[in-house]
């Protein structure tokens, strides 16, 4: 009697000879091995590993077994990232692995030339990796026949699947992937990739869409089955207090000298400040970052990859699965926003044989020193965010219902929703977006037609519409040019504020000069000069502040708590004068209101999060200062706030939440928010705004007056 077939033998056997004899493997991981089977019987499936965990053999192998066994043809499978980055840095790997069998591998994202892309309609390949923003594209393209293209789709693989699922950029691609399996006429297998997630059944229902319940799925993480993770020896991740970015210059250009090492910052600012020390301190150092070009970015990377005794900055641009080789440390900034941030970030150390992974905390004020001690605290529990979609993406409906009808050209007007096959918004509850998009011109309905209307040609139709084609909102940056090469981009008002002298910017960790500005084309022009640059830019869209979770961690810090790591004596020192600062906003028992002291305010230390805090301040309308912006972990109140209208005012508050108030300009970076109804786009950026959940929470607590300097 013969025993169950080895996973590996379900594989085609010209794979099968490949990884054994050209990568020179005696088996598969243990990730590589559960997955062949669910998605050999075409099930769904979320496939959760560390960083470097070898997801994508995990998704590739079995799919290109099947490609080759069942005789697939055209473009069968398309491989879906965020970035174009990753995915450039994955084409080599896919077309070794698709050439092993004969197939072929392409990419097709904005930078990729117009014949290569003429020559990929032409030669459809076997893998399309691209991103959601081009498969729209070319879902609306006039010179794409998306029948004939898409008519031999099997499969798709979403890399990277939890960056999606927490934005827009998720319910974007879900109607996306909807209107996919409509053009082809079945259902379409979904793989996604992830790193740890604290939610990973669920994700895998939201990344099912409309399928969900009716599709056979399974969620591949043998890494989770273990017992708790075993956390690195507590010398391994380590904490230090620093006091500047300077001094964190001073300590990362002395530190482990000879070595690879990865710095990532909370902002692009503080990626070129600290760039620019570290270069001034002899160090070869690169930069990466959202606002450095194209080339500027490949040339640091290419480089570092390439380099020993090194440095390269970055934003969280190089936080996904990108490849800058052989990485010695990684050294962190303050602290990333989330738990889930830092194991990314973790993950990219301790690839090879005989090293463990490592992060070096560096914080260069009280905050950082809290923020990345709370973040440690959830860490060393083995917490991690789940990763839940934002609530009411009423703008995509209206985004998803123009572009249907530039992809259709005119589409029936009780018909439309039934290319979204159910899912969540996109159904009939989406009519009044509908009926608005026609009362304002953006649709027109002829003979029970809708079809682009006037307003949208108006305001998406430059360029072929290729506005409407992506999610998110680009601050106006102007781009900057040293001679014909382009450097990045910088925020404008740099080049409106009045200065004394020559006016400088600093890019790429070095300073320049401006020497001409073209403002109908939005480009500046520099040399470059010793130093003196300035950098700048401006985010777009409401922020999102602290988590209640990692707020209540940093109470928990002040209270006394203390993460599992090694803490320098700087750290172990500031962290003590924290808390004796801090002592009289928080107590074990409750929240505390505070009266008095430096302060001439009445707060209210809820520790609660941005979110939470802004639904209390909309909740306790009679209690809490109207002119005010909600911070992380306080709430301002009346100053003449007795305790008896204080009780009066939160004995039913828990019941009658109400949502968090919006400024009108904050509508701005909610992309296609002008498409809808006032009330609504209100409505939805409120309700992304709010935590319901932890406003009830903090109000179940006990609360106690202080009255300092009494």
């Amino acid at each position: 009697m013969t025993g169950a077939p080895e996973p590996l033998d379900r594989l085609h056997p010209g794979l099968v000879h490949h990884i054994v004899n050209t990568l020179g493997w005696s088996g598969l991981r243990p990730l590589q091995e559960e997955a062949i089977e669910p998605l050999l019987d075409s099930s769904d499936a979320v496939l959760l590993a560390p960083t470097a965990g070898g997801k994508t053999e995990a998704a590739s192998f079995p799919l290109l077994s099947k490609m080759a066994t069942e005789n697939w043809t055209g473009t069968s499978v398309l491989y879906v990232c965020p970035l174009k980055a990753l995915l450039n840095n994955l084409l080599p790997r896919l077309e070794t692995c698709t050439a092993w069998l004969g197939r072929t591998a392409a990419l097709w994202h904005g930078d990729v030339t117009q014949p290569r892309r003429k020559k990929i309609l032409r030669e459809r390949p076997d893998v399309l990796l691209t991103t959601p923003e081009s498969l729209e594209a070319m879902l609306v393209s006039t010179n794409v026949d998306h029948r004939a293209f898409f008519s031999g789709l099997q499969a798709i693989v979403i890399d990277e699947v939890h960056a999606f699922a927490g934005d827009d950029r998720g319910w974007h691609l879900l109607a996306v992937l909807e209107r996919l399996e409509r053009v082809v006429g079945r259902p379409v297998q979904r793989v996604g990739l992830s790193a740890t997630v604290g939610n990973p059944e669920q994700l895998l229902t939201w990344l099912q869409g409309s399928g969900g319940g009716r599709r056979q799925a399974r969620v591949v993480a043998p890494h989770l089955r273990d017992e708790a993770p075993v956390l690195p020896p507590p010398g391994d991740i380590q904490l230090d207090y620093v006091g500047s970015m300077e001094n964190a210059a001073t300590v990362v250009a002395a530190l482990h000298r000879g070595e690879k090492r990865l710095v990532f910052c909370e902002s692009r600012r503080q990626v070129e400040k600290l760039g620019e020390s570290l270069r001034a301190k002899g160090v070869t150092t690169f930069l990466s970052h959202a606002s450095l070009s194209v080339d500027e970015r490949r040339r640091a990377e290419e480089a570092f990859a390439d380099a020993r005794d090194c440095v390269i900055v970055s934003t969280s641009t190089l936080e996904l699965g990108i490849d800058v080789g052989d990485l010695d440390r990684v050294i962190q900034i303050d602290a990333p926003g989330t738990v889930a941030s830092f194991l990314q970030r973790l993950g990219r150390t301790g690839r090879r044989p005989g090293t463990i992974r490592n992060c070096l905390f560096l914080a260069v004020d009280e905050e950082g020193l809290l923020a990345a001690a709370a973040l440690l605290l959830l860490w060393s529990r083995g917490w991690v965010e789940p990763v839940t979609a934002p609530p009411e993406p009423r703008h995509i409906v209206a985004q998803q219902v123009l572009a249907l009808c530039l992809q259709e050209h005119r589409v029936g007007d009780r018909l439309w929703h039934e290319w979204w096959g159910g899912l969540g918004p996109f159904g009939t509850s989406a009519e009044p977006i509908v009926h608005h998009l026609i009362d304002e011109g953006y649709l027109e309905r002829d003979g029970g037609m809708l079809f682009i209307g006037p307003e949208a040609e108006r305001r998406f139709g430059y360029r072929h519409f290729m506005d409407l084609t992506a999610v998110f909102t680009a601050a106006p940056e102007f781009t900057v040019l040293a001679g014909r090469t382009e450097i990045g981009t910088t925020n404008p008002s740099l080049l409106t504020e009045e200065v004394m002298g020559p006016r400088r910017l600093l890019l790429a960790g070095r300073s320049w000069q401006v020497t001409y500005i073209d403002w109908s084309r939005r480009r500046c022009f520099v040399e470059p000069v010793d130093g003196g640059g300035k950098a700048r830019w401006g985010g777009a869209g409401a922020a999102r502040g602290t988590s209640y979770e990692l707020t209540r961690a940093a109470r928990e810090i002040l209270l006394g708590a203390t993460p599992p790591v090694s803490l320098t004596r700087r750290a172990d020192a500031a962290l003590t004068q924290v808390r004796g600062d801090r002592a009289e906003l928080v107590h074990p028992d409750g929240t505390v209101i505070v009266r008095g002291g430096r302060d001439t305010n009445v707060r209210w230390w809820t520790w609660a999060g941005y979110r939470a805090n802004a639904t209390l301040t909309s909740t306790l309308t009679t209690v809490a200062d109207p002119l005010q912006r909600p911070t992380d972990t306080c709430v301002r109140l009346r100053d003449d706030l007795t305790a008896a209208e204080w009780k009066k005012a939160t004995a039913v508050a828990a019941d009658q939440l109400g949502l968090p108030a919006v400024d009108a300009r904050a509508l701005n970076g909610l992309k296609f928010s002008a498409t809808l109804p006032p009330r609504l786009a209100e409505a939805t950026l409120a309700a992304r705004l709010a935590d319901l959940d932890g406003a009830v929470a903090v109000l179940k607590e006990p609360s106690r007056f202080t009255i300092l300097g009494q």
